[in-house]
């Protein structure tokens, strides 16, 4: 179930709802972090503050052959259609089947989420209205990451590893995130959203 009492979520949400469009009549806001930082599970909360905004997530555009270049899917598919008003049509990748598969839409409401590993991007920051980091150190994140998925993805971690490094070496997201998002410390408490560097909201 979704919490939608958070009142760091509650304030980012009216924030991010008194910003300009950044893409037709869309607030395109992208949350970026290392794997296994919370940003799935931050993005759905989020989203419920936002009254149930849509989500997309980069896993349905990466796929084994292709980690992180989805950028030229992603602006033909998604973001051009989103910003001549149109609902996006994309297939989501199946990581189970190795084929993309199911067709998903995308709406074009006022604010739209991208979530996961290089939704900040360099390609994809001129249509964003916020960039948001989860502050989760990468070893950190990593070990959340693997323990989530469970020994038999240990092969698939193996070979994450250095194509993540290896994209924030020659892409990093977080210098350019207007909020910092840090993990509640107990079930009780809710995020705290701090200034990023490269700007605030």
């Amino acid at each position: 179930m979704i919490d939608r009492t958070d009142p760091s979520l509650a304030d980012l949400a009216e924030r991010l709802r008194a910003l300009p469009p950044s893409l037709g009549p869309v607030r395109l806001v992208a949350v970026d972090g290392h794997a296994g930082s919370g940003k799935t599970t931050f993005a759905a909360r989020l989203a419920a503050a936002l009254d149930d905004a849509p989500v997309l997530h980069t896993d349905d555009l990466a796929s084994h052959a292709a980690l992180f270049d989805w950028q030229a899917r992603l602006i033909d598919e998604v973001l051009e259609p989103l910003g001549r008003g149109a609902v996006a049509h994309y297939a989501g990748y199946d990581w189970h089947a190795r084929r993309f598969a199911e067709q998903h839409t995308l709406p074009p409401a006022p604010v739209v989420i991208i979530e996961g590993v290089g939704a900040g991007r360099r390609e994809v920051r001129p249509y964003l209205a916020c960039l948001l980091w989860m502050e989760l150190a990468e070893r950190d994140s990593w070990r959340r990451g693997q323990r989530r998925d469970g020994p038999g993805m240990s092969a698939f971690w193996a070979g994450w590893f250095p194509a993540e490094r290896a994209h924030f070496a020659a892409d990093p997201s977080r210098p350019y995130a207007d909020a910092l998002v840090c993990q509640p410390a107990t079930r009780s408490e809710g995020y705290r959203v701090l200034p990023g560097p490269g700007g605030t909201i």
